[in-house]
């Protein structure tokens, strides 16, 4: 972990477990993880982050150990994002503070981003495009082979099949066949996902994207910014080896226009080659220089 340090803090009525790096008075860098995966999948981008001057911080999401269980029960988006938001403030974020996400993190981040500018210069989301985007890719017949566990996760069943060896698939399929990590990453996963209701926690964040009556009031206004096209400029990073939403789907032919005409005016999508889902770890080196290229235009 090296320089890479753990605490806790109170935002949006949860208490956040998290991951931290950096100076506690540099510009903050807000990284928010997806499923199924944890806050140590930041753990090669934290401390690059640090020696840019950023205080890095990776927060466990809300339900996954040791961050608290919702007693509302709100997994929607506007929830994610809402907490990000409230995480800016419990760290004394600035205007100059950024947001990084991956996969549901990616949600949280275009929410946040679109539903309190003022609280965020610039976003980074990754292997999961804008809503539009999304909704146009998913009904695609591949790849809704490809969201299997999406429908298992809107039954009864979901909370019995979801064990240590379907985690491990999902890694296997959604990953390059050099990976050579997955078993760590999986640990992790278990340790967040270690009690029924974190658990079912993961799942609700699921059940909540075709479920509008587990959606919460409090929330509307960030789950409507959370399909807008906001203002802070994205960069926006997809695998060329995305087993989990393919990336002919994503930008067939590699073309990228898609997505990049759903992203705000001057932001930027590329493909990072030999990046699987968890693209952050496949290609580390690739993934920080582009991440901290964009931060520091």
């Amino acid at each position: 972990m090296g320089d890479i340090t753990t605490g806790s803090v109170k935002a949006n009525g949860l208490e956040f477990g998290y991951l931290a790096a950096g100076p506690e008075d540099g510009p903050l860098a807000l990284c928010l993880h997806g499923f199924p995966d944890s806050a140590h999948t930041w753990r090669h981008l934290l401390p690059e982050l640090a020696a840019a001057g950023h205080r890095a911080v990776a927060p466990f999401m809300r339900g996954y150990a040791p961050t608290s269980v919702p007693e509302d029960g709100a997994y929607q988006g506007g929830a994610l994002a809402a907490d990000a938001n409230a995480l800016h403030e419990a760290f004394g974020g600035g205007s100059d503070a950024v947001v990084i996400g991956h996969d549901w993190g990616a949600f949280a981040a275009y929410g946040a981003a679109a539903s309190a500018p003022g609280r965020w210069r610039k976003a980074v989301a990754m292997s999961v495009p804008p809503l539009a985007v999304m909704v146009t890719a998913f009904f695609d017949y591949e790849q809704l082979k490809r969201s299997f566990y999406i429908f298992l996760f809107q039954t009864p069943l979901a909370e019995a099949a979801v064990n240590r060896s379907f985690i491990e698939g999902l890694w296997r399929d959604w990953s390059p066949k050099d990976s050579g990590y997955a078993a760590e990453d999986v640990d992790h996963v278990m340790d967040c996902l270690a009690t029924p209701d974190n658990l079912a926690a993961a799942i609700g964040y699921y059940r909540a994207m075709f479920d509008p009556s587990r959606h919460i009031e409090r929330y509307a206004a960030e789950q409507k910014a959370a399909s807008s096209v906001g203002e802070r400029p994205v960069l926006y990073l997809h695998g060329s080896e995305d087993g989990c939403l393919g990336p002919d789907i994503v930008a067939p032919g590699d073309d990228l226009s898609a997505v990049l005409a759903a992203l705000p005016p001057g932001s930027r999508a590329d493909l990072v080659a030999g990046g699987g889902h968890f693209l952050q770890l496949d290609r580390p080196a690739d993934v920080n220089r582009r991440i901290l290229d964009w931060l520091s235009d």
